[in-house]
């Protein structure tokens, strides 16, 4: 915020809470670095202490930036998420993957409202792109999924890509966080139908999800809201 768009009465540096965000963005920052760095040298404590508090900070961060009440809400729908699959085992996961999809809807109900930012050929022709690259992979991954997860892993994936798809609506920040978040998902499941992997699975599937959830408050936040209004 600049001095010529600060309220009236203020000395320019924005609201108090906002002074908060830059220390919080840096916990998140060096918190994203240790759970990768403990991911790639085998630390499983490290992960487990790191990784549950990765979107709470987020979180925090998008808040004090002034963030719709939307992101929130789907940054922290992600940290339920997070929290429930650090447990292995078949309920954990679904409960998991449901928190996730309640932060899509979340997600998705705030992409909603820029819709007007969204249409046009460009838009449809990466929906078409999405709705192609989901059905191959649904097609392709399919037999070697467990029976009782193909329908919750095939209507979340289709929940997920809808999401991915209309990201684009903030902008190229959230659009490259969307996709990110559907890779990652990704990653993910060819890791339940055990397919061969990379080496340090764990590792790429953090990677591409942190950076996907940090890309797509980022978006949010430079693009402002749907109505136009500048972001914090």
């Amino acid at each position: 915020m600049t001095a010529a768009t600060a309220r009236p009465g203020s000395t320019g540096t924005g609201r108090p809470a906002e002074r908060f965000a830059r220390p919080v963005l840096l916990a998140f920052l060096l918190v994203a670095a240790a759970d990768l760095a403990g991911l790639l040298a085998g630390a499983g404590t490290v992960h487990l202490v790191a990784k549950p508090l990765l979107m709470p900070l987020l979180a925090g961060y998008a808040a004090l930036r002034g963030a719709p009440k939307l992101l929130v809400a789907a940054l922290l729908f992600g940290w339920g998420g997070d929290v429930f699959l650090l447990a292995d085992n078949d309920l954990a996961f679904l409960v998991g993957m449901a928190s996730f999809a309640v932060g899509h809807v979340c997600y998705l109900t705030l992409f909603g409202r820029g819709e007007g930012r969204g249409r046009g050929p460009a838009p449809l022709a990466a929906g078409a792109g999405y709705a192609v690259v989901l059905a191959v992979f649904l097609v392709l991954i399919w037999p070697d999924l467990p029976a009782d997860l193909r329908i919750p892993l095939t209507g979340y994936s289709l929940l997920l890509t809808a999401m991915a798809w209309r990201a684009g609506v903030f902008g190229p920040y959230a659009a490259a966080g969307g996709a990110l978040f559907l890779l990652s998902d990704a990653l993910i499941a060819t890791g339940i139908a055990e397919w061969p992997q990379a080496p340090a699975p764990d590792f790429w599937v953090m990677l591409t999800y942190i950076a996907a959830q940090a890309l797509l408050t980022l978006g949010v936040l430079t693009q402002g809201t749907p109505e136009g209004t500048p972001g914090p």
